[in-house]
Parts: C-alpha cells; structure tokens; sequence
C-alpha cells in the first residue's frame, strides 16, 4: 500500500483556531481530474469515519450541486452536514485562488454542527495542475484511476507530485483498460519521493481502508 511515512503531513496554520478559541477541524481537500473518484472516495471516507468522527463535506461545483446530492442520495452523512459551492469557474478557482466560497462554507458548517474533528473539501474535477490553498486545506489528497491511461502518474504536474496523499483508484479496471499496475506504481514512487500513496479499487470490501487510515493520522497529528 505504500504508507511507510502515515505521519502528519501538515503543518499548522495560523488560523487552527476558532474566533470563540476553540481549535476548528481539521480540513482535508480532494483533487482530481473527472471521473477519478473523488466523490466517491468521500462517500466512502464518510462512511468508514462517521461512527469515530464529527465530520462534515464540502464539495464544489462549476454550475451544479451534483456532488453534493450524490451524497445526498447514497445517506453518507445528515443532510445539514454537507454544503455545496457552485464556482462558476474553473474548479481550481475556488480551491487555491478566490478560496471566500470556500471558507464561508466550512465556517457555517462549524457554526451549525460544529464541533467537528474533519472536514473534507472536495474539488471538482480538474487537471494535473490542480491544487488547494494552504489558507483552505491542511493536507490534500489526489485522486487519479487507471482508466485515464498508466501514464498518468509519470507525467507528473503538481496535483500528482506535491499531494500530500495520492490515491491510484479503480484497480479492478486495469484488466480491462490494459493498465500496468507495478508501473504506475514505480513511477508514482520516482515522481513523489517519500510522499505516500495508495492503490485502491472502492469496488473491493474495504477498498477505502488505506486512506481513512491515512486521514486517521493526520487527524491524531492535527489534535496533538
């Protein structure tokens, strides 16, 4: 699974407390192009977490909700719990450049159904260019399948090398989109240097169990 390094990945902001001084959740955005998963990978990160953890979801949008009401749908977490931003741009505008939408949402979450431990930020779905706002996020993760091509990881771009966590998802595909899995991984290896990441198929009993473990230390370092 390649998670020799689950230490904290963070750093703390300046801003990990609250106007009222108590210490806010901890944020955790998630990356990717279309169709990675990204959403999925929420959906089940909410249900692997929410028995342990206070969590709460925000997901964004160019000119929809859909994300939002898909996890609506599928009952991953209450209703008041999740948030929805229509960026009206390019997705990587609300997560690193004009992150205001962004920040509000969270901080009504807190203020509604706060005290939460988690909040997960998710993106919509972007390039290998894309990454969160370290005046948004404390750790990111990004989303990649083998459906996109088993070049994806050798490519590189910021999203696949300075993630703090990248997630190779829909391993079950490779067989039938002629994907390499050992050479995704040795170039995922090479173009991230110690930075962890994870194969993982959401198809398989559990499939998600690497990176809620993941998410699992970052939290125990952000609450020391």
């Amino acid at each position: 699974m390649h998670l020799d390094h689950l230490r904290p990945a963070m750093a703390v902001s300046a801003d990990a407390t609250r106007p009222d001084g108590t210490k806010r959740a901890l944020r955790v955005g998630l990356g990717g192009p279309v169709g990675s998963g990204k959403t999925a990978t929420v959906a089940a990160l909410c249900r692997s977490l929410r028995t342990e953890l206070s969590i709460a979801v925000v997901t964004n949008d160019i000119y929809t909700r859909e994300d939002a009401a898909f996890l609506l749908r599928n009952a991953v977490l209450p209703p008041e719990r999740i948030r929805a931003v229509e960026t009206g741009a390019c997705p990587h505008t609300a997560i690193r450049d004009d992150i205001s939408a962004n920040l509000e949402a969270v901080e009504d979450l807190e203020d509604a159904v706060g005290p939460l431990d988690l909040i997960l930020l998710e993106s919509g779905g972007d390039n290998l260019t894309a990454t969160f706002s370290r005046g948004l996020v404390d750790a990111q993760i990004f989303v990649i399948d083998v459906a996109g091509g088993d070049d994806i990881p050798r490519k590189g771009g910021p999203g696949i090398t300075t993630a703090d966590l990248l997630v190779i998802n829909k391993t079950d595909l490779a067989p039938h989109v002629g994907s390499d899995l050992d050479r995704m991984a040795r170039d995922a290896a090479a173009q991230r240097a110690e930075r962890p990441f994870v194969l993982t198929s959401l198809k398989g009993e559990d499939g998600v169990r690497p990176v809620a473990d993941w998410v699992r230390a970052q939290l125990a370092g952000w609450t020391a």
